[in-house]
């Protein structure tokens, strides 16, 4: 076999990593990487504690291109029989467990991405299902059902508008309720009438960062005569002039109004969301960044989205 030198250089560059680097060597760049990502000091030093934990149990010293998936799997299970946590008669909390699956995922798809290694041995690492029960969601037929539902509630004479309004937005943009609370008329851009889009804004770390979602036009005509019904309170921004607590009123009316055997929530909703989308052939990267989550909370996210689309699949097959 080859000889390796006794003294190998740390790389200077990400382009200096090889097959041959040791994994200790490489971390102050995949830092870098993380750091000119986006990705938080707090984010940063929990990637960091991982790898270097990683690094105690396989060496330091180990060259990259040396790690197989069977090394990464030993020390995932020994990280649950010993990683260190407040109650040692408890198992590794899922959130802890996922993160540092997290961790070696994005840090070996790194590796593999600048092609210092020839396959990337973290790819078949599976993350466990945790013990969180999935979600409920809406099949196609009751959104269908909701929707007409929302159509025979009356305001006066006429029908309410609200409800459906309300729903169809979910439905299309899988908001949380703190974002529905908080749209403003001019978030809601209408310059091309066949696509509206809605801009989320949000202020992390006093960063303020924004997404931009794609509205159905047909909502725009029941989202103006909700306007002409429930015209904005003075001093108020927000197209919802009412409570977060009456929006969930609403939610629950809709269930009740279609006999839905289970509670109907802001999450189920943006859940129903996830799960559409990713049906009618969203890719993921789309996906998550319309939901506005992190490449890492998107790991064990993504997996339920798939197992609950799989799981309608399933149902709709089966209904005569």
């Amino acid at each position: 076999s080859k000889q390796q030198p006794l003294f190998t250089h740390d790389p200077q560059t990400p382009t200096d990593i090889s097959r041959h680097t040791p994994l200790q060597a490489t971390f102050k760049l995949f830092k870098d990487f993380l750091h000119k990502s986006g990705k938080s000091r707090h984010t940063i030093v929990a990637f960091e504690t991982d790898l270097r934990m990683l690094a105690d149990q396989i060496g330091g010293s180990t060259v990259i291109g040396d790690i197989q998936t069977s090394d990464l799997n030993k020390f995932l299970d020994w990280l649950e029989d010993n990683a260190p946590r407040k109650d040692w008669s408890l198992p590794l909390p899922q959130k802890s467990y996922a993160r540092r699956v997290t961790t070696i995922k994005v840090y070996f798809k790194w590796l593999h991405g600048l092609k210092a290694v020839p396959s990337d041995p973290a790819k078949p690492v599976l993350q466990r299902s945790g013990p969180a029960p999935l979600s409920e969601v809406l099949s196609m037929e009751q959104i269908r059902e909701a929707i007409e539902f929302t159509r025979t509630i009356k305001k006066g004479e006429d029908q309410d508008y609200r409800p459906e309004m309300l729903f169809r937005l979910l439905l299309d943009a899988g908001l949380k309720k703190s974002e529905t609370i908080n749209i403003r008329p001019q978030d809601i851009d209408r310059t091309n009438r066949n696509l509206p889009m809605l801009t989320i804004r949000h202020k992390s770390r006093n960063v303020y960062k924004e997404r931009r979602i794609d509205l159905d036009p047909d909502w725009l005509h029941v989202f103006d005569l909700y306007l002409e019904q429930y015209p904005r309170k003075p001093g108020s921004e927000s197209i919802i002039t009412c409570t977060a607590r009456n929006l969930e009123y609403i939610l629950t009316d809709i269930a009740n109004g279609i006999q839905l055997p289970f509670k109907l929530s802001f999450e189920v909703m943006r859940w129903t969301c996830a799960v559409r989308d990713y049906r009618l052939g969203m890719d993921e990267q789309s996906l998550r960044e319309k939901l506005g989550l992190s490449e890492a909370s998107w790991y064990e996210t993504g997996k339920k989205v798939r197992q609950l689309a799989e799981k309608l699949a399933i149902a709709a097959s089966d209904t005569p």
